[in-house]
């Protein structure tokens, strides 16, 4: 039996390191390369996260003959901030972090032999999503794990909830936060993990590495991040623009999921011209690949399968 994966380390042979943007801004990378690769996995994560959180699951990937890599989006973990103080995500626009993905894919496939793969969690799904959609970027692979399409199901129709973003971006500063996130500023409500993971131990890996790496916190999102994800999203969800993305696309989601839209996530798979979808329930929440391992073994093992398939 192997031995137990530390996730509270940089596993040997991993180089953490730098890549600019066009606009000189550094972006924080982690490369795990191989001797004889069966290809390349670039790794997406999604708001507020640092590729720490999801070193186990490059650690699989690398165990499986694939070289490895992840960043960090400009203005969180290790990329920076965009906001008036430390914790407040904040974007321009999204097409911003497009453009510096669709920059990253050039460099990074020009040195990582092929076939490509692309794995995006949350809003790094979005991003690798509409990435491929606008065609600048060609992943042999595309795969989605929760995908942020829409925000949590609610009530009220997108449109009605973006106009209220943009009144709420214009009446104020948009980098000031848009929601709650604690009475200790830095400090995760107790509630958070909840929304996350039924492992308390990998919930607790991240809060680790956050004391460890204190530029890594992030709370909340900015009103214009707010504003901008909905004018993102409901671009995103025409069916015209879905059926740009020739990719075969794998999408592993959770009914249950209280932070993205389950239901924009099933539209979507709709007008994916091919695509296959992975159905969780109660068992799972948000970050399905950081879940308790009956979940995050079998989710693992359906992207094994997936991505195994590129370039046959």
């Amino acid at each position: 039996m192997p031995a137990p994966f530390d996730r509270r380390s940089i596993p040997a042979g991993a180089v953490e390191g730098t890549w600019r943007a066009a606009d000189g801004q550094a972006i924080r990378r982690i490369d795990w390369a191989r001797a004889a690769p069966r290809g390349s996995v670039l790794f997406l994560g999604g708001r507020a996260d640092f590729y720490e959180k999801y070193l186990e699951a490059l650690a699989h990937w690398h165990d499986r003959g694939w070289n490895v890599t992840s960043f960090d989006w400009r203005g969180q973990g290790g990329s920076g901030r965009l906001g008036f103080d430390p914790y407040t995500g904040h974007i321009d626009d999204f097409a911003t972090w497009v453009a510096d993905l669709a920059a990253f894919w050039r460099d990074w496939c020009a040195r990582a032999p092929g076939p490509h793969i692309l794995i995006g969690h949350s809003m790094g799904g979005h991003l690798a999503l509409r990435a491929a959609a606008e065609g600048v970027i060609d992943p042999d692979r595309l795969v989605l794990c929760a995908p942020m399409l829409g925000l949590r199901d609610g009530n009220m129709p997108d449109g009605l909830l973006h106009w209220v973003a943009k009144a709420m971006a214009r009446i104020g500063d948009p980098r000031r936060p848009a929601w709650k996130w604690s009475e200790k500023p830095g400090q995760p409500p107790d509630s958070r993990g909840e929304l996350l993971t039924h492992d308390p131990e990998r919930y607790a890996d991240e809060l680790w590495w956050r004391a460890a790496r204190p530029e890594l916190v992030m709370g909340p999102g900015s009103w214009g991040w707010v504003e901008r994800a909905y004018a993102s999203m409901r671009w995103l969800a025409r069916a015209d623009v879905l059926a740009r993305v020739r990719q075969p696309v794998l999408i592993l989601a959770t009914e249950r999921d209280q932070l993205v839209s389950f239901k924009a996530i099933v539209r979507a798979t709709q007008r994916l011209p091919a695509c296959e979808l992975v159905r969780h329930g109660e068992e799972a929440r948000h970050e399905i690949l950081r879940e308790a391992d009956p979940v995050r073994l079998a989710a693992l093992a359906r992207i094994d399968a997936f991505i195994d398939g590129a370039g046959v």
